[in-house]
């Protein structure tokens, strides 16, 4: 059996705390309160719910740190080395759809880097964990990135632009670089599992634009853990402020950013 650090099991029981609130909403759809943030984007009762959680368990666990979340924005601690990044519900389209497919993401960031991550699925009971020098794991297993050299043989993720949301024209003239050229595209929406399920091996390669901390930060370290390599979409190394990324294994990454740097000309 694969042992997690004392912070790991902070951020695992956190998850998991929160996690039964959503499986019962999840149930519930009907009778959820939904709020719009902003054309196509939403906001449940859910999200509060969860995220008030995960904000009660690790400042209890962490008294001091920072808390950076989705909902509730950033809450400067006393440690101002160590800062929680947190979306306590990514996929809230899906899940208000009831489509089971949605993370709960969890990252500790120190001192700028991000240190330990938590993405769990409840709906799959799929935890996903990676800690800084230390590999990363789903449940009890080990992961690797996928091993694959050549798009024609790769299946990539991505997110498409919704409503008020992202630059249409650019994502259309990138899927025509890259969908040409692989096996296939997948665009499930959830960047947080995304991630994950790269890490895992089930993604070749993931694209997106337009992303936030709380959606990317614990799954960069995932698929670094894994053995991959992440940069921003134009291939910088600044991914959390540019909010643009692109992952896979040390062969098809730099394949995926010709096809994205192609599309821009």
């Amino acid at each position: 059996m694969i042992s997690q650090s004392a912070l790991l099991k902070v951020m695992s029981d956190a998850a998991r705390k929160a996690a039964r609130g959503l499986n019962r909403d999840f149930g519930e759809l009907s009778e959820l309160q939904v709020a719009k943030k902003s054309q196509a984007d939403f906001v449940s009762a859910a999200d509060l719910r969860a995220e008030q959680t995960l904000f009660e368990a690790l400042t209890k666990a962490r008294p001091g740190y920072s808390f950076l979340g989705e909902e509730r924005g950033m809450i400067e601690g006393t440690d101002k080395t160590h800062t929680w990044i947190v979306d306590p519900l990514d996929g809230t389209t899906n899940f208000l759809h009831a489509i089971p497919h949605f993370a709960i993401n969890i990252a500790l960031e120190r001192e700028g880097v991000v240190v330990a991550a938590v993405t769990y699925n409840p709906a799959t009971n799929e935890l996903f964990w990676a800690e800084k020098g230390k590999g990363c794991f789903v449940n009890d297993k080990r992961l690797r990135v996928a091993a694959r050299q050549r798009l024609d043989e790769s299946v990539l993720a991505t997110g498409i632009p919704f409503l008020g949301h992202g630059q249409h024209a650019r994502f259309l003239k990138e899927l025509h670089q890259v969908s040409q050229r692989v096996a296939g595209v997948r665009r499930f929406g959830s960047a947080a599992l995304d991630l994950a399920w790269v890490a895992a091996g089930r993604y070749d390669g993931y694209w997106e634009r337009d992303l936030k901390p709380w959606d990317i930060a614990a799954g960069i370290l995932m698929v670094t853990e894994a053995g991959g390599k992440v940069t921003d979409a134009d291939g910088g190394e600044e991914m959390l402020q540019t909010g643009s990324i692109c992952c896979g294994n040390l062969d098809i990454h730099p394949l995926l950013l010709d096809r994205l740097a192609a599309a821009a000309k």
